[in-house]
């Protein structure tokens, strides 16, 4: 197919509508996006709902799509409906049986946890499932008929030409606190769920021997969290670390790659993910990782090699793991570009998008 200029498509010509059902901005809506902008230019497509579009051109709504039922395909074709939540099989199904649009529907399933029998029953009115990692693939009651992993922009999430330099500049931290020449840092919504008590708790007990380290916690504190934080940061406080702990609170969304970009060790330690995006992010920008068996993340980190994989909620194992990454700053670093290179090989977002593209064009 000839690439169009953007946005260059009347409604006859849409081949592809993709689900924006939230208006919440999550994981999800994180991972559309990022696959939309490589997908435009090689299907014609719209998304249905404009919520945070960075063109809202590219926007249609539910009526609109209801409307392509007078419109159809050359021939004979199916136009695809990508769905990746609950709400937007509901929608896709009544375009589909209700309003008679020519649709075959796509669902997605990063999720690693047992459906309610409401989403298996839509599920299985479903024209094809996918699954994002064989660990979602492992949760759903119907065989995938694909497995496509996710991935990232790896020419935003960019390794530093020299960390130390980066970390110094970053302007994460207070002007009079002390740095250290090296960061490592977990990155999330600050909450026990993602194992931030086992960061810190780590930390405190690892970086009295490694004055060169500071640890951050970026992400944003809710309410119901605030004794949460504030019981760590009485054991942060006590342990003589308050400069060298420290939480970051919520960052600018277009700031995160500059600072995944100057870290030198990425921990994501969370209970559950659905994929978990940070790891790729971290891989990308050049930074080793240590995470634990959630998500993608064991079939994604390679044992030793880019970093270490431990079990959820096991805090020996993470104080052990971090201690030896921190010990050898060699490797840490030879981890960090042998985690770029897994991640440009295996887990770019072009990729993503083109077996996307690929399987949709299969079917219709």
């Amino acid at each position: 197919m000839v690439q169009r200029e953007k946005n260059v498509v009347n409604e006859q010509e849409i081949e592809l509508i993709i689900g924006n059902s939230n208006s919440n901005f999550s994981g999800v809506t994180s991972t559309m996006l990022q696959v939309l902008s490589h997908e435009q230019s090689l299907i014609n497509l719209r998304v249905m709902g404009k919520h945070h579009l960075p063109d809202e051109s590219l926007s249609i709504s539910f009526w609109q799509v209801a409307n392509l039922s007078t419109k159809p395909l050359p021939k004979g074709k199916f136009r695809i409906f990508h769905a990746r939540r609950v709400d937007e099989m509901i929608q896709a199904l009544l375009l589909k049986y209700v309003f008679r649009v020519k649709l075959k529907i796509v669902f997605s399933s990063a999720a690693q946890r047992y459906r309610s029998g409401f989403t298996l029953w839509l599920t299985d009115r479903m024209d094809a499932v996918l699954a994002m990692c064989k660990a979602s693939a492992s949760y759903l009651h119907r065989k995938p008929d694909a497995i496509i992993y996710h991935g990232v922009k790896t020419d935003i999430y960019l390794p530093a030409t020299d960390k130390s330099k980066a970390w110094q500049s970053l302007g994460l931290l207070p002007e009079n606190s002390a740095k250290g020449k090296k960061g490592i840092a977990i990155l999330g919504r600050v909450r026990k769920q993602k194992g931030v008590h086992l960061f810190v708790e780590s930390c405190i007990d690892i970086l009295k021997d490694r004055p060169d380290y500071t640890a951050v916690i970026v992400g944003s504190i809710s309410s119901s969290n605030e004794s949460f934080v504030n019981e760590l940061q009485s054991k942060i406080d006590q342990a003589g670390l308050t400069e060298r702990i420290v939480f970051a609170g919520e960052q600018n969304f277009a700031d995160i790659p500059k600072i995944f970009s100057s870290l030198s060790l990425v921990v994501a330690l969370s209970e559950n993910e659905g994929f978990g995006l940070t790891i790729l992010e971290a891989m990308s920008s050049g930074a080793a990782v240590l995470a634990s068996e959630a998500g993608a993340w064991p079939e994604v980190v390679r044992q030793g090699v880019d970093g270490y994989v431990v079990p959820i909620n096991d805090l020996d194992a993470v104080t052990e793991k971090m201690s030896l990454l921190l010990a050898d700053e060699e490797k840490l670093m030879q981890m960090g570009r042998d985690g770029r290179e897994r991640v440009l090989e295996h887990y770019s977002v072009e990729r993503e998008a083109k077996e996307l593209v690929t399987f949709f064009r299969s079917l219709m």
